[in-house]
């Protein structure tokens, strides 16, 4: 199989693969984890998707270090790594020993790409689910994201960026900035795919990678990855079964034809709303300060 295509980040001076594979996969032991990550490798897989909150970084780190140790690649540059700075760490001052407690439990010098998993803030040192409405806490994006720059030029990450960022709030941290973001990582299929944002994302310079890709009840797998492909979009893919894992790569060779675009153009548009999962009852959707979690990505 041939490698996975890139994209460069900007002026990072770094380039995504535009397929990864994502380790959310909360019920899988960490067993089972870094033996999927291992077969990922070893089947072509590049960028690996983790986050604090995933409970996957130790299993991913023991992966990457048994694949070096078996040849399965030769050396850690060869791969891509994610991970997410979770709401209950952003706060200022918080940013730089989490994303150190990340790389320890990843066994890595270095991250190719730290995000701010969403825009929001959480009581410090609340880990809990589902998360109560008074422990959510509007966020400092100013000094989070200086923070965040600071671990960049420390070289403790390769790229920064952020996820479930509407154009609104990315228009507002762009404001901040002395480092642009490098990605938005996002929900988006072809049931949910997210215009506005891509072309604001795209005027800005700002890499989107999508998130729960088959969205798109009813749409065949290989076609919702492949329009997301032709949009010049990455994708974190999810799953541990070897075979789909194989074919998750097979969409590089061929096109959607004009008449599948002309279908997916058409499709009624509906966010899947996955952190609703994190969220009680009693949640944020109602709070005028929150980030409008039901169409979060579609101002």
């Amino acid at each position: 199989m041939g490698s996975i295509p890139e994209k460069a980040l900007g002026s990072t001076g770094k380039a995504i693969p535009l397929v990864g594979m994502g380790t959310a996969v909360y019920r899988s032991a960490p067993s089972e984890t870094k033996d999927s990550v291992l077969h990922a490798i070893k089947v072509g897989y590049r960028h690996f998707d983790t986050a604090s909150v995933y409970n996957s970084e130790k299993p991913l780190g023991e992966a990457i270090k048994k694949a070096l140790q078996i040849g399965l690649i030769n050396s850690r540059d060869e791969l891509f790594v994610t991970s997410k700075l979770w709401g209950n760490n952003a706060h200022p001052h918080c940013v730089l020993p989490t994303l150190q407690q990340t790389l320890k439990n990843l066994e890595l010098e270095y991250l190719d790409l730290y995000l701010i998993h969403w825009p929001l803030s959480m009581k410090p040192g609340n880990f809990e689910f589902p998360v109560k409405k008074e422990d959510l806490l509007p966020m400092d994006y100013a000094s989070v994201w200086k923070d965040l720059e600071d671990c960049q030029k420390l070289g403790l990450t390769k790229a920064i960026g952020v996820s479930n960022f509407s154009s609104k709030k990315l228009d507002d941290l762009l404001r901040i900035s002395t480092i642009p973001p490098a990605v938005n990582q996002v929900e988006m299929n072809p049931l949910w795919q997210q215009k506005k944002l891509r072309e604001f994302c795209t005027e800005k310079g700002i890499h989107i990678t999508a998130y729960s890709p088959l969205g798109a009840r009813g749409t065949p797998w290989e076609v919702c990855l492949r329009w997301i492909y032709e949009q010049g979009v990455s994708v974190v893919v999810k799953s541990f079964n070897k075979e789909r894992m194989k074919e998750n790569l097979a969409i590089f060779d061929w096109e959607l034809t004009a008449e599948d675009i002309q279908k997916i153009d058409q499709i009624q548009q509906f966010k899947g709303v996955p952190a609703l999962e994190f969220i009680s009852d009693e949640g944020p959707t109602g709070l005028s300060w929150s980030c409008g979690m039901r169409r979060f990505n579609s101002d």
